[in-house]
């Protein structure tokens, strides 16, 4: 059975496709790629269908990334085939949680750098959309940090439903 993982931003244009990209590479260097599908989405419709910010685009590929990818709006349907499904800031996390139909669907929100053990108390990972290709940088090194403590969470998950 695949377990699904969806990283949620705004517009998905930054954050998300940023966090999509890094996670699918440690799932991709874990050998898990065939057990676990990773996609973004945004919280708001206004970049659908376009490409990642530029500046998204260039960091990642800078280092070693993959970076297609077309915006999307998330959709409160999609809690039903999602098991985990990536916050990455608070505010994202507050809405993701009033969309879910479910108390259960609530429960599988969370956010991304909760998996990073030296993230201290501030656990939003900053937009950087109106700012400058180091606010990309700074959003892919926060991504990066909490990516392994994710893929241990997901590879315990998707490993205990093996056995």
């Amino acid at each position: 059975m695949t377990y699904r993982v969806c990283f949620v931003c705004t517009g998905n244009i930054c954050r998300s496709p940023m966090a999509e990209s890094v996670f699918r590479a440690r799932v991709a260097e874990a050998g898990l790629d065939d057990r676990v599908e990773v996609d973004s989405a945004g919280t708001g419709g206004w970049h659908e269908g376009e490409g990642a910010d530029p500046r998204a685009v260039g960091v990642l590929r800078d280092n070693g990334y993959e970076a297609g990818h077309t915006a999307r709006q998330f959709d409160p349907s999609w809690f039903a085939g999602l098991d985990l499904v990536i916050a990455l800031d608070a505010g994202h996390l507050r809405a993701l949680r009033r969309l879910a139909p479910t108390e259960r669907d609530a429960g599988k929100v969370r956010l991304l750098r909760s998996y990073d053990p030296g993230a201290g108390d501030d656990l939003d990972v900053p937009d950087p959309y109106y700012g400058d290709r180091e606010g990309f940088e700074q959003c892919l090194e926060m991504v990066e940090a909490a990516s392994e403590g994710l893929l241990a969470a997901v590879r315990e998950r998707v490993e205990g439903r093996a056995a």
